[in-house]
């Protein structure tokens, strides 16, 4: 039996003892893990250092206090969340008990992201808890610091048995997915997202699927072009656009391309100086294979600003890209970099034709004034979630399911749609055995055909 084998099924019995269906002990285990977090601050922002030259600042404003924000709302709702929901019945049932029942659905296995390896790793594990469940944590190996830093420290909060960290690379991935979970939560990208949907259709595990796409993002003429490119331009370049719902490219009239690309520069030049890797507030690739790779996506554009990197630290400065062929290599993959090509469309309409052309994407922007567009733009597109004139907001509203659809996902988890996500929602009917006389019809030999009441 491989270790990894061990630890699952050391999961399974611990699970199995029946220790994690108490409401005291899951709040228990949420609360170490909120004192975990505050704790070990410092830790954690010098892992995101490490990794992804994050400062102590971006450090708890893009990743800690998501999950500090899900614990919280985790500790305070679970007493309600895991009450039996009354439902209505039918006449039949009307002298009936009927309501759905939460129970922990097992073992279940959390594959993190490198991108944000502390914030995606834990805010569904919140979850996962909270809904009574083991949990079988798989960090990403890209993010090697933030992965080694939490098989140290949740081990040391956590119960040993129920929550093991799984730390490696591939041959390790690969020796998980042979186990049989309960539920698989993947975040990472769509071509990654088929194997483990693959991996698990051989146990008929149900998956939830956080992958990604190509986010676009439509600004209309009738709207705050300062407003809306210093909003676009968050977005898109923290984490140096390694965000999976940060805004790929913009869609916009040609007659306001050149004051997209001037407003969309004095934001960059306002938040990272003329130089942005002298900024501390800007990031770095995460590895040489993806700085290359965006470095090939930038080859051959027309370049309005940035377009330079360096290898040996891994940046790649703010980049926009006017006048952009959409059949061009960088409209043919989520970009997750700093790059940011315009491509110009003459309508609305257009706009619209465009994005429904495309797969689904993980998130939609639109800026307008008007709100008649914005309602458009919603009414006639498909994506995992939309925010109108801002970006990325709608994932901080914990009410708010995140999830992707088509291509970019399926499933969805944030504060009680995680609870739910992973539940088994059970259908409970109670009656008594008394007074079977209502009943009677029910049962045989059968009555010569009557009319139906």
């Amino acid at each position: 039996m491989s270790r990894t084998s061990e630890v699952v099924q050391r999961a399974r019995a611990a699970f199995d003892s029946g220790r994690t269906r108490a409401l005291q002990f899951r709040l228990q285990q949420l609360e170490a893990l909120r004192r975990m977090i505050q704790e070990r601050e410092k830790d954690l922002a010098a892992a995101l250092a490490a990794d992804l030259h994050r400062n102590e600042w971006t450090a708890y404003n893009d990743e800690i206090v998501y999950c500090m924000e899900e614990l919280e709302l985790a500790i305070k709702k679970l007493p309600e969340w895991i009450l039996d929901e009354p439902v209505e019945g039918t006449a039949q049932t009307k002298q009936d008990e009927c309501y759905i029942h939460s129970e922990p659905l097992g073992v279940v296995l959390i594959i993190g992201t490198w991108n944000y390896p502390f914030d995606l790793t834990v805010q569904p594990m919140v979850g996962a808890i909270a809904a009574g469940n083991a949990v079988v944590i798989k960090p990403s190996e890209v993010s090697e610091n933030m992965a080694k830093l939490l098989a140290t420290i949740i081990p040391q909060y956590l119960d040993k048995d129920l929550y093991p960290v799984i730390t490696g690379g591939v041959p390790e991935t690969t020796e998980l997915l042979k186990q049989r979970f309960d539920h698989i939560l993947y975040t990472g990208s769509t071509g990654v997202g088929k194997i483990v949907m693959t991996a698990a259709a051989k146990h008929l595990t149900p998956v939830t699927l956080e992958l990604g796409g190509k986010s676009p993002c439509y600004v209309d003429k009738d709207c705050d072009l300062d407003t809306a490119c210093r909003r676009i331009a968050w977005g898109k370049f923290m984490n140096s656009g390694q965000t999976c719902v940060a805004p790929d490219y913009i869609l916009c009239d040609p007659s306001i391309q050149n004051q997209v690309v001037e407003k969309l520069i004095k934001a960059v030049k306002e938040f990272y100086g003329e130089d942005a890797q002298k900024s501390r507030d800007y990031g770095r690739i995460a590895n040489p294979r993806h700085f290359q790779r965006l470095m090939g996506l930038i080859e051959g554009q027309k370049v309005a600003y940035g377009g330079t990197g360096d290898a040996a630290t891994r940046y790649i400065a703010p980049t926009i890209l006017t006048d952009v062929d959409p059949e061009s290599p960088v409209m043919q993959e989520e970009i997750f970099g700093p790059v940011m090509p315009i491509v110009c469309v003459r309508s609305l309409d257009e706009a619209i034709r465009f994005i429904n052309h495309r797969e689904k994407p993980l998130a939609l922007y639109v800026f307008s004034n008007n709100d008649k567009v914005i309602k458009k733009m919603i009414g006639e597109t498909s994506s995992g979630g939309v925010t109108a004139n801002d970006v990325i907001i709608h994932l901080s509203v914990h009410n708010l399911p995140f999830g992707g659809v088509g291509n970019s996902g399926m499933g969805s988890y944030h504060g009680k749609q995680s609870f739910i996500t992973f539940s088994h929602r059970r259908s409970c009917l109670v009656r008594s055995l008394q007074k079977d006389d209502p009943f009677k019809g029910r049962y045989p030999p059968s009555l010569p055909k009557t009319a139906r009441h």
